[in-house]
């Protein structure tokens, strides 16, 4: 007994130290760009490379909150906008849809389900021309709401795809029991079905908002003045065509990061549990 024990624990000292080789591993381009972004130019590119820079260069930062093409404030915040936005738009459309597909029978219903999935496999090359001249059209070409709703045609399908398996599996005497006590298909539907399916919504929420939050495409193509790009397209200042400013670009590229890293430490039970209990109760 006393040596599966101590196996056991030897096991577990070794699957430990496994787990943190390979976190390093994994973490370690991310520490790479945040101390690039503190070197100096000729730090960077200096052989044995510095794993700490010797001058400490914060002027990367510093330049990036002036006033200008390179306020970095500026660009973050145009990428909430944008995020925000295809978040919200992705939730609004996608929790009815998805209800109706797995509540009700209709003709076409497999179809659509199929559409659903096949707008996923559309590469972004193939739909830039047709919602360009859409937008184009419709006088939203160089605002937000042209990204805003490009980001959204991608959340709207993984969000319906993900919630119609909650809702199928809400048993139907649940909605039964919420019109004997009362309130009907709609009043049942926001609060009784939705606080079920919360877990889910959340993640097809957070799914919404990083998708719209690392697109570069759309923001690139249906926004041209660079005040209302997003912070992903703002990375391209720093590549000109007779070099490129790495340490400002790192810089840019760490509070990029930043929304991301928080999400997922603060919503990782939600998206953990959302992610199983979508599979399983599909």
């Amino acid at each position: 007994m006393g040596t599966n024990v101590e196996l056991s624990k030897k096991k577990n000292i070794i699957y430990s130290f496994i787990s943190v080789v390979i976190l390093c591993i994994l973490l370690f381009p991310l520490y790479w760009i945040f101390v690039t972004s503190i070197k100096m130019e000729k730090e960077i590119f200096r052989i044995p490379p510095t794993f700490w820079p010797e001058v400490l260069n914060l002027k990367s930062y510093m330049v990036q909150l002036e006033i200008g093409d390179f306020n970095m404030f500026h660009s973050f915040g145009n990428s909430l906008i944008i995020s925000f936005g295809a978040m919200i738009i992705s939730i609004i459309l996608a929790v009815p849809a998805s209800y109706g597909i797995a509540k009700y029978n209709f003709k076409g219903k497999k179809s659509i389900v199929l559409g659903f999935l096949v707008t996923q496999m559309l590469p972004v090359s193939v739909l830039l021309t047709p919602l360009f001249i859409i937008f184009k059209n419709m006088n939203l070409y160089n605002t937000f709401w042209s990204t805003i709703i490009a980001d959204s045609t991608i959340g709207i399908p993984f969000s319906v795809l993900i919630l119609k398996n909650y809702f199928a599996s809400i048993p139907r005497e649940l909605e039964e029991a919420a019109y004997i006590d009362g309130l009907n298909r709609f009043t049942a539907f926001i609060k009784v079905l939705i606080p079920i399916a919360k877990q889910g919504v959340v993640v097809c929420g957070v799914f919404s908002f990083l998708y719209a939050w690392g697109d570069l495409a759309y923001g690139m193509t249906f926004i041209l003045d660079q005040q209302k790009r997003p912070i992903t397209a703002g990375i391209f200042n720093f590549m000109g065509q007779y070099g490129t400013k790495w340490s400002y670009l790192s810089a840019f590229a760490v509070v990029t990061i930043i929304p991301v890293a928080l999400i997922f430490i603060f919503m990782q039970k939600y998206i953990i549990s959302g992610m199983t209990s979508g599979a399983v109760k599909g």
